[in-house]
Parts: structure tokens; C-alpha cells; sequence
């Protein structure tokens, strides 16, 4: 969980038409889906509304029998403060480096509600709680959940689970999305088929807000 307080050009808002094929696009081009081990690590607790964005988007990646990747942080064993420094370190010591994408929730300012942003580099867990704990991943998804400057911990506690709720599920159905066209258009150029009029027919997937 951290403030965001810059401008960032890669985001879409969760409640905007067609915001899962959006942020599946934005996902094709930050996440090398055909990279040799890829790690989705979704950050926070369930104890917080707020912060629960992360553990919600990793019960629904879990629940996707046909997403290939290792997910670690859902609401049942949730990837917080306590167990995040081992996981870490877990990682870094891999025979083979994987690409690691950090999800997490942040606070923003009031406009900002609602956005999902996507860019590289690490996420800065606990900053906006004031918590020391070590970056993570080589691309950040965060959800802005609520406003922050103010007793944050108390707005965390304070926001509301729908908001929460749709965002993470937008990131999820993005993500898988996002893995079904990779895997598509790999089919298609084996094919020899490039060209495609409708994507979506194709996937088996229409529900694109």
C-alpha cells in the first residue's frame, strides 16, 4: 500500500466501458506472457477493506483453472506485512530469475478513485502506512482505493468493499484476458492466420467492461 501522488499515464478506471479489454491491452504490452516463470504477488490483507485488493485479486486468479501462472497472496493465505520480507527473499534466490508482477492496492488523491495503473518497476509496499518493507516485482498493478495524506490507516479500514471488489475483479478478468489473446495470437501465426476480425468471438470471452 503506498500513496501515488505523480501522474501516470498507464491506467484505466474500473467503472470506464470496455475497462477489461483496456487494461488487458495494457497488460500485453508491460507483462512477457511468454517469459519461462512468471509470478503474480498480490499484496494485503484481508483484515482491511482497503487494503484487501491485492489478497481478492489473487482468490480470483486462483479460482481461473486455465490461468497457467503461480499466484501467491489470496484472501485465504494472503500476502501481507509478516510474510512479504521471506517471500521476497524467496524469489530473489530462484535458479532462474522469474518476472514478478506486484499487485497492490494505494491511495491517491480524491479524482483519482477508482483508477487501476500499470508501469515498471516495483511496488513500495506499506509506504503510505508508514512500513519499511521491501520492493517487489518488476511491474506494478495498483488499485487506487481511496484518498490518501490523512490517518491512513483509518481510511483503509474505512473504504468501501464494493469499490475494492470491482477493481479486483476488473484486474483479474483483465489479466486473464490478457493471457487468452497472448496464447490466441500465438495460435493464429502457427496458423498462419495473423488477421483476426473479432478477437473476442475467438477467446470465448464478450464481457469486456
Amino acid at each position: 500500500m503506498q500513496n501515488i501522488n505523480e501522474t501516470v499515464k498507464s491506467f484505466v478506471h474500473h467503472e470506464q466501458s470496455g475497462a477489461v479489454w483496456r487494461l488487458s491491452d495494457l497488460f500485453l504490452n508491460y507483462i512477457p506472457f511468454d517469459h519461462e516463470q512468471i509470478i503474480f504477488c498480490c499484496i494485503g490483507t484481508d483484515r482491511s477493506t482497503g487494503d484487501s485488493l491485492g489478497p481478492l485479486t489473487g482468490s480470483f486468479l486462483k479460482s481461473y483453472h486455465s490461468f497457467p501462472f503461480k499466484v501467491i497472496g489470496t484472501l485465504e493465505d494472503p500476502l501481507h506485512a509478516v510474510n512479504l520480507p521471506p517471500t521476497v527473499e524467496e524469489i530473489q534466490q530462484m535458479k532462474n530469475p522469474p518476472f514478478v508482477v506486484a499487485i497492490d492496492a494505494c491511495l491517491g488523491s480524491e479524482s483519482s478513485i477508482g483508477q487501476i495503473l500499470v508501469h515498471e518497476g516495483p511496488l513500495l509496499p506499506g509506504k503510505a502506512v508508514k512500513k519499511e518493507l521491501p520492493a517487489i516485482g518488476d511491474i506494478s498493478i495498483k488499485g487506487i482505493v481511496n484518498v490518501g495524506g490523512f490517518m491512513e490507516m483509518l481510511v483503509l479500514q474505512n473504504t468501501r468493499l464494493k469499490t475494492t471488489y470491482s477493481m479486483s475483479d476488473k484486474i483479474a478478468r483483465a489479466l486473464l484476458l490478457a493471457w487468452q489473446r497472448h496464447s490466441l495470437k500465438g495460435k493464429n501465426n502457427r496458423n498462419n492466420y495473423p488477421n483476426y476480425d473479432n478477437p473476442g468471438e475467438q477467446i470465448g470471452y464478450s464481457n469486456f467492461s
